[in-house]
């Protein structure tokens, strides 16, 4: 079966939905996943929305993803490390990989490679920072 590329909202959606079902039963990233968002629903709606903007270049999204992170890496004890954003990062192209192929896809990758390292190096920044 040919596999289509990611081409709209109700796509974008599809892979969110499947990659954090991934990520919620991971033993790695599941506790920080799971002990942080209280509403599921509401915030695949979020990553949807942010994901959308970043793959088809609408203006949609509003939130702070960094300041976020750092956050739930406070709360965690700074315990996030380069491994969580492997594991992160592996889930997210396995995914993809299972549902879609194309352009979209292969920039969904690209744009999640850059967003883990940036999320990682301005993690460990603010620790640093106080």
């Amino acid at each position: 079966m040919k596999k289509k590329d990611l081409k709209n909202r109700k796509d974008v959606y599809l892979l969110v939905s499947e990659f954090y079902k991934k990520v919620r039963k991971d033993e790695k990233l599941g506790p920080f996943f799971n002990e942080t968002i209280k509403d599921w629903d509401a915030h695949l709606d979020h990553l949807t929305t942010f994901w959308e903007s970043s793959l088809f270049l609408k203006t949609k999204y509003s939130g702070n993803p960094l300041e976020a992170h750092t956050r739930v890496d406070a709360a965690f004890g700074h315990s996030i490390t380069e491994l969580h954003f492997g594991i992160w990062l592996n889930l997210w192209f396995q995914t993809i990989d299972e549902l879609f192929e194309g352009d979209y896809a292969e920039n969904a990758k690209r744009r999640a490679r850059k967003m883990g390292t940036f999320m990682y190096m301005n993690i460990f920044a603010a620790r640093n920072s106080k």
